[in-house]
């Protein structure tokens, strides 16, 4: 759609590298900075869709920001400037290659798992007699592998040490920094009456310290239910099943349409109407979980917007 970041290929001085991710492209520059765009691509199941999601790279963007702001008294975090919607600069750390992903509730994948008879996953046991959308006993870590292409993978918290992407130490300390981050996010969430389910956090070195990276609590890394429905439902299954603002309802979506990220399936058309509508869910849960009204960025020419905000932001971090 027109307005909307699908790619980005800038060359900025003193640039050393760039990588495209699934949603976002990072620029390195010189050895200790980055610059992270976030387009308005969209993924699940680890793939990319066809369809970009208008305003969902500033949605991301500054939900990130606004939390990355409210969380810096639990650990440190990677964010130095956002000059742009879009944008967010910020300081290089060695990451860890794990995602540790809390969960709080019984949704997503943890419930697919469950529902088909399994009973512990990633190394943690989940009780008998569970049902969707319960709450768990208490929250939950079950990371996955960051993998640079292809499908991220369950792994559980002995495996991290024995395979090498944490020591001991650094695992115990991760693990407390999730449950705290998590803690917070959930009585943030719960001011706005929504109910945080679940998440995942990514963690970085820098100097020897745990640096808390990339984005944490907005809709394509986390589950959000509207709270008031969540308690209906869960006082009467009966009534309709909570409200998400999360991309959980695109994973339901492609489910229903046949697709779930395996070889030889066909993405289904991803018509105006349902591009328009994710796109309101975006804006929705931007609304809903930050308290601010959205003020959407100018679309006119973006991709110039975008390569002159970063431009000059550079140039006043190296004076």
């Amino acid at each position: 759609m027109s307005g909307t970041i699908t790619q980005t290929d800038f060359e900025f001085p003193n640039q050393t590298a760039v990588y495209h991710g699934k949603v976002r492209d990072v620029y390195t520059i010189g050895a200790d900075t980055l610059v992270s765009v976030a387009t308005d691509r969209i993924s699940a199941f680890d793939v990319i869709l066809p369809e970009a999601i208008p305003y969902k790279g500033q949605v991301l963007n500054q939900i990130a920001q606004h939390f990355l702001t409210a969380t810096s008294d639990i650990v440190p975090n990677w964010l130095l400037s956002a000059p742009d919607p879009n944008v967010s600069i910020g300081t290089k750390c060695e990451p860890f290659k794990i995602e540790m992903v809390i969960r709080g509730c019984m949704v997503g994948h943890a419930w697919r798992e469950y529902n088909a008879g399994k009973r512990e996953l990633c190394g943690q046991p989940l009780p008998d007699g569970l049902q969707e959308y319960d709450s768990l006993p208490s929250p939950i870590i079950t990371p996955s592998t960051k993998a640079d292409t292809g499908h991220d993978e369950d792994i559980s918290l002995a495996d991290i040490v024995t395979t090498g992407r944490a020591t001991q130490a650094e695992l115990d300390e991760l693990c407390a920094l999730t449950q705290s981050l998590f803690k917070r996010g959930q009585q943030m969430a719960a001011e706005q009456g929504l109910y945080l389910a679940d998440t995942k956090y990514e963690f970085g070195k820098k100097d020897g310290k745990i640096i808390l990276i990339d984005e944490i609590h907005t809709p394509d890394s986390s589950r959000y239910f509207e709270a008031e429905s969540r308690d209906a439902f869960l006082a009467d299954r009966s009534k309709p099943t909570p409200k998400h603002l999360s991309k959980e309802f695109v994973r339901e979506w492609l489910l229903a349409n046949d697709f779930s990220g395996q070889d030889g399936q066909t993405v289904p058309e991803m018509t105006a109407e349902f591009v328009q509508s994710v796109s309101e869910r975006y804006i929705e849960l931007y609304q809903k979980i930050t308290g601010l009204t959205f003020e959407p960025a100018d679309t006119t020419d973006t991709l110039t917007r975008v390569q002159t905000n970063i431009t000059t932001a550079l140039q006043e971090l190296q004076q």
